[in-house]
């Protein structure tokens, strides 16, 4: 099973980013920040590059796909 991966709270709390400081940075609305955190909402190519670079990382070390394995495993226990 893929499931996608959205490293953003992680990257922003490591920062020291408020969800209104990235916001900013970025141009968007801190519900914006909110929704995508909370995997409401995808963001767009831009947006996506736009944090790498408020996080000088890659794009796909904050957003992206992973690999479980054994997940019908993990559904039977």
């Amino acid at each position: 099973m893929v499931l996608t991966k959205n490293d953003l709270r992680k990257y922003r709390k490591n920062y020291g980013l408020t969800q209104e400081g990235l916001a900013k940075r970025v141009g968007v609305t801190r519900q914006t920040i909110i929704s995508i955190e909370r995997g409401r909402y995808t963001p767009s190519l831009e947006l996506s590059l736009k944090f790498a670079k408020v996080f000088q990382c890659k794009v796909e070390d904050l957003f992206g796909l992973k690999e479980v394995k054994n997940w019908r495993k993990q559904e039977d226990e």
